[in-house]
């Protein structure tokens, strides 16, 4: 149903019935799990707002009739409404539960996905541990590593290579910002701060500050040079 961030036709005839669960049960836990999982699966998905059905079923439509596809289609995007009334739940649940920094990172970026955020949501679950982003520079299209400072989780530094496999770099600083100007950053991290994900709460300063890039010198802003990687 759902493989390597692939979903299929089977994943979206499932979603109802996941969303019902969500919606239905008394588990905090399970509602978490779900909210969390179908919002995996929503960020996945390709393309945006087709309508009646996406153009890739077009030989399921031969198979089954075009009616049972706009149908099936018109169920997933209840589904995903459903389970975007479930916010609240879950954050209320997230911020009074000892949980470790990578589940509630998946709760944000479920919720970006069910906001419609995708490619926020896809930079979330690519760099789900918070221990290093990759960034590509505008100007020379290198690659930008960004990393915590070891004894400063919350602080990050950007290198012109992967600091695990090359020591000894010289890294450039990014410099923060104290406000933000991006509204799905700002937003971000207000929701960061709710459910206590500080780590994120922190890095987001970072990624939404500038730096030099390490391989050509060129000022860049990192928040638009690490979302560039990702397309919905």
């Amino acid at each position: 149903m759902f493989h390597q961030n692939t979903i299929y036709t089977a994943t979206y005839a499932a979603m109802p019935f996941l969303a019902q669960l969500a919606c239905s049960t008394s588990d905090a836990e399970v509602r978490k799990e779900l909210y969390i999982n179908c919002g995996i699966i929503e960020a996945s998905r390709d393309g945006r707002d087709e309508a009646p059905f996406p153009a890739t079923w077009a030989e399921l439509a031969e198979d089954v009739g075009s009616s049972v596809c706009t149908e099936l289609y018109r169920e997933y995007v209840e589904a995903i409404d459903k389970l975007r009334t479930l916010t609240k739940e879950v954050f209320d649940y997230a911020s009074q539960q000892t949980m470790d920094e990578i589940k509630k990172r998946y709760i944000l970026m479920a919720d970006a996905a069910y906001r419609g955020s995708y490619i926020p949501a896809n930079m979330l679950m690519t760099f789900s541990e918070g221990d290093e982003y990759v960034a590509v520079c505008p100007a020379c299209e290198g690659e930008v590593y960004l990393w915590p400072i070891e004894d400063q989780a919350g602080i990050l530094q950007a290198y012109e290579h992967d600091p695990v496999f090359h020591t000894g770099q010289e890294p450039q600083v990014i410099v923060p910002v104290t406000s933000f100007a991006d509204e799905e950053v700002r937003t971000l991290t207000e929701r960061a701060a709710a459910i206590g994900e500080q780590i994120l709460t922190e890095h987001l300063h970072y990624l939404a500050g500038e730096t030099i890039c390490p391989s050509c010198s060129e000022k860049i802003s990192v928040w638009p040079s690490l979302l560039s990687t990702f397309s919905k």
